[in-house]
């Protein structure tokens, strides 16, 4: 019958332990330094980024399991990203300008809006620009324009009972052209 050597298994079993216990540290210093850079990363605060290393330093996995409960839920980039696309929606909406008849999108250099013949800007009698409704001084040549000769160019006024149920002002100076609606 073999014999068994208990020597040989002590020290097998002593070599198995200390691999084991060296894996586990391992482990556990992997997992700090991943809190520890995950909070860096989610959190611009010194003090939170050292706590989040001490409590999974101390409590291990369930520290670890506490810290992914209470984390912030984005990272410092992902805030950053989301910052930029509102304020880049938030420019984009600002920069179009519409109509203010029927609130539909209007082109910066449009004279009439194609939707509700609303009268948006006028040409510069001496150099053609086109002028906000309210200049009296075309601001590219200088010229000062006529505030109430409009006769030859077919407006209409709005009907003041039509835009009082939308809720628009007939006081400013909408302006329709006359077309086809």
């Amino acid at each position: 019958m073999p014999e068994i050597n208990l020597e040989g298994a002590g020290n097998l079993l002593t070599g198995v332990t200390v691999y084991v216990g060296v894996v586990l540290a391992a482990f556990w210093l992997a997992i700090v330094i991943w809190a520890f850079r995950d909070m860096r990363a989610r959190s611009r605060d010194l003090i939170a980024q050292v706590l989040v290393a001490l409590l999974v330093t101390v409590l291990n996995v369930p520290g670890l399991i506490i810290y992914l409960l209470l984390r912030p839920r984005e990272t410092l980039a992902e805030a950053y990203e989301r910052s930029l696309e509102e304020e880049a929606l938030l420019q984009e909406i600002e920069e179009k300008p519409t109509c203010p008849g029927c609130k539909s999108r209007v082109q910066a250099d449009w004279q009439v809006c194609p939707s509700c013949h609303t009268r948006l800007k006028k040409p510069c009698i001496r150099c053609g620009q086109m002028l906000e409704l309210s200049w009296n001084l075309c601001p590219y040549c200088a010229t000062p324009q006529a505030s109430a000769g409009r006769a030859g160019r077919h407006a209409q006024p709005a009907n003041a009972q039509e835009w009082a149920t939308a809720g628009y002002s007939t006081s400013g100076s909408l302006e329709f052209i006359e077309g086809e609606e």
